[in-house]
């Protein structure tokens, strides 16, 4: 499954220390995962979690992206984190609190895996489209929690003080092809709340959302597929188009709207993700 097709509706958070936590993902209905080297496991556990990551990885996880999260190559175990990871089984390695290229530069003299950046710092929202032209990066994850610290913001439910840091990291994104999935949701019991905040991603172009606990990849899943609705639309789009197109018009109507060119990508783009989806759960 290529970067294109491939989804990231769900990209579940597991510490990589944790070995029954390693076993139980793969049975989950993740799209992705990141095995976590850094927030989630404890400074004394670090060396040791690598060699437990390294096993597990030995085993699949089926059609799961398999992302590992280092940590920063200035601490003490980013370096050796790296080196580590670069031997694994493994799809990319993720770099925490990315501020610039410079930083995607020095893990790509370490590794020859496809980068990501963790994105949740004020200066790596500033630099987002540096950041996302990286030619050895392919996807962006943001931080909210770090973000939300580093701006001394209050918590709300609209999210409007990151708006601005959200918006610049997701145009990045899209302007270079580059995968994005927003930030975590902290309350994991809160269904309503999650659902909201799924919805408010979905709608800004965000690609899927990492989570914290495997209750919330039901309602992740849900919020960023296309549902039957979108997928009759995109199928009737599709068919009207063809036949404007047969009978020499550049414009279809569907439902007392026009439909041209345009419409007709955003819809096969619908069907194929709708596919892969498909593909996945199989």
């Amino acid at each position: 499954m290529d970067l294109e097709t491939r989804p990231y509706r769900s990209v579940l958070y597991i510490p990589a220390s944790k070995e029954r936590a390693l076993e139980k993902a793969r049975g989950l209905t993740i799209d992705a995962i990141i095995f976590d080297l850094e927030d989630a496991v404890a400074p004394e556990e670090k060396v040791a979690a690598r060699t437990t990551l390294a096993e597990a990885l030995k085993r699949s996880y089926g059609q799961r992206a398999r992302i590992v999260r280092i940590n920063a190559l200035e601490s003490e175990w980013g370096v050796e984190d790296a080196k580590a990871v670069s031997e694994m089984d493994c799809d990319a390695i993720l770099l925490p609190k990315v501020d610039s290229p410079a930083h995607l530069d020095a893990l790509a003299e370490i590794t020859d895996k496809p980068l990501w950046a963790m994105m949740e710092t004020p200066m790596g929202m500033l630099n987002a489209k540096e950041i996302a032209a990286h030619p050895r990066l392919e996807g962006m994850v943001m931080g909210t929690n770090d973000l939300a610290k580093e701006l001394n913001a209050r918590f709300r439910a609209d999210r409007l003080p990151m708006m601005t840091g959200l918006g610049l990291c997701v145009l990045a994104a899209k302007a270079f092809g580059k995968v994005i999935v927003d930030g975590v949701y902290n309350a994991f019991k809160d269904d309503d709340g999650l659902q909201t905040e799924c919805s408010q991603g979905r709608d800004m172009g965000m690609d899927g959302k990492t989570l914290i606990h495997p209750a919330q990849v039901e309602i992740t899943n849900a919020a960023f597929a296309p549902d039957e609705t979108e997928i009759n639309l995109a199928r009737r789009q599709i068919e009207a188009f063809e036949e404007a197109k047969a009978a020499g018009q550049g414009v279809a109507v569907v439902d007392g709207k026009i439909v041209e060119n345009l419409h007709v990508d955003t819809a096969r783009k619908t069907l194929a993700r709708a596919e892969a989806i498909a593909a996945l759960a199989s």
